[in-house]
């Protein structure tokens, strides 16, 4: 008997997880991975702005065909007399030049590159701060989800509890409509009263099968039942930290705006390069090779630019639009989270009464059971006390996942981390 018992208990054990391994699932599944890619990309973005205060380089390779002769570089009068003077020295004069090169550029002021390296850090910190709101949005959604799921397991539980007693109920009565004691309209009320039973069950495994479907999304577990759960705290109120990632966002387009105006201002470049030409000259069609290199710093002052003029009223537009999104948040969430709270206090308290009322539902079952053998009560009226028990223990589980779930949604408003306040 003992080795049959350990055989059904280890299988179940093994495949028992707990609330702490769901939530340590949904931070390796795709859906945080996908949030920790945009932090990536935000980083990326802070690293592309920095690289722009970096020098470019680049080698290049060029063929040009002229219609009359041209220069291969710059000469001075000194070095180009004696060559005409003297035909026998080719002049780097070609039709034909091939240059080979290295070019150098680099900003040495541009104030709007240093304010779009600080709009990348806005974003990145608006990015990791969505990633932190978006998890514990998802943990609040496995923990409401699996409320859910006690709450439809203690539901059938109170309905397997109902079968029994009807299926009791349904052997006494056949004996009496065998007998001829009781009519058999009396046998089909049972009957019926058992198939409902039978399509209520059903319903709650299609629910149980999308429960199931919604946790395995953010985890990748399969449960086969629902995690213990205990509240081991409380949300804690404040500000709205769950519009943390929009107000992140909205300082990092103001900087945006402050970079597109600083286009407008001066910017001061360093340029270089460096070049190899090899062509025929053109007076004795002798090979020349010559070298030239140029280095120089230029100042660019913008004068009209009316397309910047635009791009600058755009972002302010930006700007302008995500603050009323604020603001609008700002409001939904205040009116939610001041209703939630209220009704915390009032779940807890129709938790406590409803427990009261199915206590005396029973009795008051027990009692009508007693009566309905006696002849004194009729099977509808016995049916009826048979439905109040259901009923009053399906609103007492259901506003039980209403407490949880109210309490989750709290803790994302506020931004409280979901697992000290349930394990």
């Amino acid at each position: 008997m003992r080795k049959i018992t350990l055989a059904l208990i280890v299988p179940l054990l093994l495949q028992a997880h707990t609330l702490a391994e769901l939530f340590d699932a949904l931070k390796h599944h795709a859906q945080t991975k996908s949030d920790e890619m945009s932090v990536q990309k935000a980083h990326i973005a802070k690293a592309q702005a920095d690289a722009r205060l970096y020098p470019t380089i680049d080698l290049f390779g060029k063929y040009d065909n002229f219609s009359v002769p041209t220069g291969m570089l710059p000469i001075p009068p000194n070095t180009l007399f004696p060559m005409i003077q003297n035909q026998n020295i080719p002049q780097p004069f070609s039709y034909n030049i091939y240059r080979l090169g290295a070019s150098i550029s680099m900003p040495i002021f541009v104030k709007s590159i240093f304010t779009y390296a600080e709009k990348a850090e806005a974003m990145a910190r608006s990015a990791q701060v969505k990633k932190r709101i978006n998890r514990l949005k998802n943990e609040a959604v496995i923990v409401g989800t699996n409320a859910n799921f006690r709450y439809l397991n203690a539901l059938e539980k109170a309905l397997e509890g109902k079968q029994r007693s009807l299926k009791e109920t349904q052997k006494t009565l056949q004996i009496k409509v065998d007998s001829g004691r009781a009519p058999a309209s009396a046998l089909y009320k049972i009957n019926d009263g058992l198939n409902q039973i039978a399509i209520a069950k059903n319903n709650i495994a299609l629910q149980r099968s999308q429960i199931v479907s919604t946790i395995e999304g953010l985890t990748g577990i399969v449960l086969d039942a629902p995690v213990p759960m205990t509240q081991t705290g409380n949300y804690q109120s404040g500000a709205y930290a769950s519009l943390e990632p929009l107000r992140k966002k909205i300082e990092a387009d103001r900087l945006g705006v402050r970079a597109e105006q600083e286009k407008l201002y001066p910017a001061l470049f360093a340029k270089g390069s460096y070049v190899r030409s090899y062509g025929d000259s053109y007076n004795n069609h002798t090979g020349v090779y010559e070298s030239y290199g140029d280095i120089g710093v230029i100042l660019n002052i913008p004068i009209l630019h009316m397309d910047q003029y635009e791009a600058i009223t755009k972002a302010e537009l930006e700007v302008a639009s995500g603050e009323v999104e604020l603001e609008k948040a700002r409001e939904e969430l205040q009116a939610k989270a001041r209703a939630l709270e209220s009704s915390l206090p009032l779940l807890d308290n129709s938790v406590s009464l409803y427990g009261k009322s199915v206590e005396d539902k029973k009795r008051l079952l027990e009692i009508a059971k007693v009566n309905y053998k006696n002849g004194r009560l009729s099977t509808e009226e016995y049916l009826r006390y048979e439905d109040d028990v259901i009923d009053a223990e399906a609103k007492r589980y259901k506003a039980q996942t209403q407490k949880w779930q109210t309490l989750m949604q709290l803790a994302v408003i506020y931004a409280n981390p979901i697992e000290e306040i349930v394990q």
